[in-house]
């Protein structure tokens, strides 16, 4: 009989390190791969997760590799090898369980080569339900301040000059210490992950920085927990079920970005969104392709600009086709700028008919928290892009995204203020890198006989795409999306790599992404279990629709209007009364 493991390793179509348990006396957690994860005191969950990790220049994350675990009943010792992108680091993780009962995690790293960084170091992730939760910063002169782990969804870093943590949760008082280095904390539920990040270097210091050959890396991160008053044990997480009146929103394909050789003809969606990088030449020849992936369906145009003179004219290219929405933004903040704003709105208005128009962020929900304020105040609509692997890319990372992605669509609405919100393209992968200092490898050319912009990008492609399981996953992602004000939602692209199939075959997705259309625009319900089951329930005052999905690898039920619907592993399941 398969294992859990070997289950989600054949769902995904990605095998990944078997979870290897270590325990050391109320202390307890799972090496998968480098990770030190889901570390728990006397069972009770502390922290999401220890690793090391090291950044490039473009914060590109160098490949780690586990070359020998030995463990004892005090000590977990890790030889690791950080190697790609220029850096050659080799050396240890140390975790060691002390006699005052604190449990020590000591970094060693040496680098063979000169290699420029934005960071190295540990990085230590506290789980979202720590959410609201009183925090103690303690800074490296001793100073004490107090403050909350943010309950909405920080736009900036909540805590700073860090040299230590305590904090208390489901009955356990939790304390940290750094030596090494200065740390600091970000949300990392702005990028849909499911943790806080307190992490070094501080980004107000310049990078990157050089590492030279012979340079010795080392870091301690100590945690201590004690029990207190009002241990509740470690719940299951429940099932939600919001009664919010949603209409579920319309859904959308990205355009093919792969090369002519991949396409495929699309399922058929509301719209397929295309964005047109007009600083490169071959954004008339992606226009024109998509405009053909289309057929008689609407093009979703979004344009990336430098300069308020390249707008006009794509604009008058854009114009030959239907038309969904425009938008526009800057190819250096990703968001849209009022120059470019003022220049989309004035070549729109010198046309007859209307164009609804749409801004935002290009990017992550990121860039809209951050920036929200200083976009055009008289922006129609708001955007922006989800995807699950911006910091880490197993495959814990893309299913704990799909309860922030709920979050992240609430605190959207929030800010729209009543304004309709977009979603995506939601990918898999990043399909830019929005932070590389370093410029773009996608080669000059007009034509399209290799793809454009993500197909240029090697780390903007996942395996996972082809795997059965993430069709269960694109399901239970359009339920944590489907929140009052959420007008619509794009997946993926139609055909290649990044996409619903290749020229070959269609993959498992492609049904999933056929079913969400089928919704229509009913008002719906979308429970939404954060362990990774979700279920879609569509009403239009006649009959009533379900659909169900099961993220995870082990049999799961979940009831609904129609009854309780058994899942398997990674199993989708309609249902519709009579």
């Amino acid at each position: 009989m398969s294992t859990p493991h070997e289950i989600a390793d054949a769902a995904w179509g990605l095998a990944e390190p078997a979870p290897r348990p270590w325990r050391s006396g109320p202390w307890s957690l799972e090496l998968r791969g480098d990770e030190l994860a889901d570390i728990r005191f006397g069972g009770t969950l502390v922290l999401r997760m220890v690793r090391a990790v090291a950044r490039d220049r473009d914060w590109d994350t160098v490949p780690a590799e586990v070359s020998d675990v030995t463990a004892t009943d005090g000590e977990l010792r890790i030889a690791l090898s950080l190697h790609g992108l220029g850096a050659a680091l080799d050396g240890a993780l140390v975790v060691t369980a002390g006699a005052d009962g604190a449990l020590a995690f000591d970094l060693d790293l040496r680098s063979g080569t000169e290699f420029r960084r934005n960071r190295i170091g540990l990085v230590v992730l506290h789980p979202p339900e720590v959410a609201g939760e009183p925090l103690t910063v303690v800074s490296p002169g001793g100073v004490a301040t107090q403050t909350h782990f943010p309950t909405a969804i920080a736009p900036h870093q909540p805590a700073k000059d860090i040299a230590g943590l305590r904090w208390s949760h489901d009955g356990i008082a939790s304390e940290l210490a750094f030596t090494g280095d200065v740390f600091e904390m970000e949300d990392q539920r702005n990028w849909t992950d499911a943790s806080f990040k307190t992490y070094s270097t501080p980004l107000d210091l310049p990078f990157p920085v050089t590492v030279h050959a012979g340079e010795r890396i080392r870091q301690r991160v100590t945690l201590t927990g004690r029990a207190v008053a009002g241990a509740t044990g470690h719940p299951a997480a429940a099932v939600t079920e919001p009664r919010t009146g949603a209409v579920f929103p319309a859904v959308q394909l990205g355009a093919s970005t792969a090369p002519d050789r991949h396409l495929r003809p699309a399922p058929d969606v509301a719209a397929l969104l295309v964005e047109l990088d007009l600083r490169r030449p071959r954004w008339r020849a992606a226009l024109a392709r998509a405009a053909r992936e289309a057929g008689s369906r609407p093009l979703d145009v979004r344009l990336v600009a430098t300069s308020p003179d390249d707008v006009a004219p794509a604009v008058a290219a854009a114009r030959h086709h239907p038309i969904a929405r425009l938008g526009v933004f800057d190819a250096t903040s990703h968001v849209t700028e009022p120059t470019l704003w003022e220049a989309l709105t004035s070549a729109v208005g010198a046309h007859d008919g209307e164009i609804t128009l749409v801004g935002g962020a290009r990017t992550h929900f990121t860039e809209l928290n951050r920036q929200h304020h200083r976009l055009p105040t008289d922006l129609p609509a708001l955007t922006f892009s989800v995807t699950p692997q911006m910091h880490a890319r197993e495959r814990s990372q893309i299913v704990e995204s799909l309860a922030m992605q709920r979050l992240v669509a609430q605190d959207a609405a929030r800010i729209a203020g009543g304004r309709p919100v977009h979603i995506g393209p939601v990918t898999l992968r990043p399909r830019l890198n929005a932070v590389a200092t370093s410029a773009s490898a996608e080669p000059p050319g007009d034509d399209l006989a290799e793809g454009y912009g993500p197909a240029f990008l090697d780390s903007a492609t996942d395996p996972r795409q082809r795997g059965r399981a993430l069709a269960a996953w694109t399901v239970a992602s359009a339920a944590a999306l489907c929140v009052p004000g959420v007008e619509t939602v794009t997946y993926f692209e139609t055909s290649g790599p990044r996409g619903l199939g290749d020229a070959d075959r269609e993959y498992p997705v492609a049904e999933a992404v056929r079913l969400l259309h089928g919704l229509g625009r009913r008002l719906v319900d979308a429970p939404l279990d954060p362990a990774g089951v979700a279920a879609l329930v569509a009403a239009d005052g006649t009959h009533t629709q379900v659909l169900a999905a099961n993220v995870t690898p082990e049999h799961r039920s979940i009831m609904t209007p129609l009854g309780v619907i058994d899942l398997a592993p990674y199993a989708v399941e309609r249902r519709c009364s009579h």
